[in-house]
Parts: structure tokens; sequence; C-alpha cells
């Protein structure tokens, strides 16, 4: 997930302009005049490139979707080999710091990563855009809730021990994790009384398959607490879904794992 891709180009002079076509696991459309990343069928809004030479930052640029060149960022490099660190996203509320080189979100959504080497050296290049592949960087968690939403239902809330709200952009690593910061979505009245009805709560992750305990509430306006459940040692990984199905509202048994192989392999396991 971390390795680099490695290509020469030469310039006229002693920089080279060069633009950049961002791909991976989304597609990219035109739409009269604007430009969209689509993964899942969900629009990504922000892309991030941050140029690297000799290990400091040399420049940066921030793309929205409303730019017309959005997914197609061009930047003038020098001479010397680069590292340049591609994200496309569409978490929510980014903040960014070149000083600790992390990128995070107050709620986190599909979002792709790319550490890309490339070396400036004399000559002439191509004036073709080079075409950078990024990788996925997010976990997921999917939770059904199979009895029905009972009447004055409010809020769900999503309650993980441990959760990665951001990453390390040299790397592609999760930053620290946040201890048992709620996720509190508001039930709308069209949902009360169903069964089946889910959430999805996007986490940054590595490689490495790691687990966390999940607390599960629902709540009516007055903050009673209508029904709640405990998953202990949910498995997360990333670009994987972990998917729990289950009652909110009664004991009767208990939530069931199954791992999306949308993703990666499955995995199945009972809570």
């Amino acid at each position: 997930m971390t390795a680099c891709t490695n290509e020469t180009i030469e310039p006229i002079n002693d920089s080279q302009r060069i633009t950049f076509a961002l791909t991976g696991d989304f597609s990219l459309q035109t739409h009269d005049f604007t430009r969209s990343l689509t993964a899942d069928g969900k629009d990504m809004t922000d892309v991030w490139v941050l140029d690297y030479i000799n290990g400091s930052l040399a420049q940066q640029l921030h793309q929205t979707s409303s730019d017309t060149d959005f997914g197609m960022p061009t930047m003038e490099l020098a001479l010397g080999t680069h590292h340049i660190y591609f994200v496309a996203s569409r978490g929510q509320s980014p903040t960014l710091s070149t000083a600790e080189h992390t990128l995070t979100f107050t709620k986190v959504l599909d979002t792709f990563w790319k550490d890309y080497e490339l070396t400036i050296s004399g000559g002439t290049s191509s004036s073709a855009a080079r075409a950078v592949a990024l990788d996925r960087i997010v976990t997921k968690l999917k939770v059904t809730f199979e009895d029905a939403i009972p009447t004055g239902a409010s809020t769900f809330s999503i309650i993980p021990t441990a959760w990665h709200y951001g990453f390390d952009y040299l790397t592609g690593n999760p930053t620290t994790a946040a201890a048992s910061q709620p996720t509190t979505i508001s039930i709308p009245s069209s949902s009360v009384g169903k069964a089946g009805e889910s959430l999805n709560v996007y986490g940054f992750s590595g490689t490495s398959e790691w687990t966390t305990d999940i607390a599960l509430n629902c709540k009516d306006a007055s903050n009673t607490i209508l029904g709640s459940s405990t998953i202990a040692a949910a498995p997360f990984v990333r670009n994987r879904v972990s998917e729990y199905a289950g009652p909110l509202f009664s004991s009767n048994g208990g939530m069931t794992l199954s791992l999306n192989a949308d993703w990666l392999d499955s995995y199945i396991g009972v809570w």
C-alpha cells in the first residue's frame, strides 16, 4: 500500500510543468465544465497535492469539486527527486497540518492516498498527463438494526472505544486514535417503525487488522435510552467493510458479523 512509483522525466529548463490524472477505485466524470471523482456512488469533494524534495515541503495544492481541473492537478516541478503525496476525500471539515504532516476530519468518509516518486532531470519531456493510482486508506463499519425503530426514537449513537479521524499523509497510516468519541445520527421520521435500517461509519486504518469495542444506543428527544448493545472486539483493516446486524431494542439473539467482500476478502464472525 505504501510502495512508491518510480519515474524519470526530463525538462527543457530547470523545471517542468506536469499535469497528473488521478485514478483508482473511483471513476472520473465530466459535467458541463466541471469534473468529479466518484467512488461507491459518492463524489469526492477535495484533492490535496503536497510536493516534497529531500524531505522538505516545496509546494502544495488544494482542489475542491467546483474547480474545472478537479482530479487533474498541475504543478511546476523543480530539478530533483520528488515525493508527491496525493489525497482525494469527501470527509467533512478537513484540517491540514504540514508541521505534523497530518490530515484530520470531524467526520471521516471515503478517502484515497498515494506516495508518488518522480525524478526531474535535464533534457526534454513529454507533455502528456501522468496517471497516478490512489489507494483507499479507510475502513468502514456498517450496522443494521433488525428490529423496528420505536416511536419517539430521535438519535442513534455509535461509540467506538478507539477510532481514527486522521492520518499521516507521508505514510498513509492513521494517527493517534480518539477514545470513545460518539458519532450521533438523527433518525428521520420516515424510519420510525421500520426494521432493517443501517448506519455507516468510516475511519482511517492501516494494513494490519486491529480490534475495538463499540457501544450502540438509541435515544429519544429527552436523551432517554430506548435501546442499546455492545460489540466486543470488532475487527477492522484498511479497505474492508465490517458489517454487523442484530437487534437493538430487544434481547433476542446477538449481533452477527460479516466483512464485506466488495473491498477485500470476506471474514465471518459472531458476537
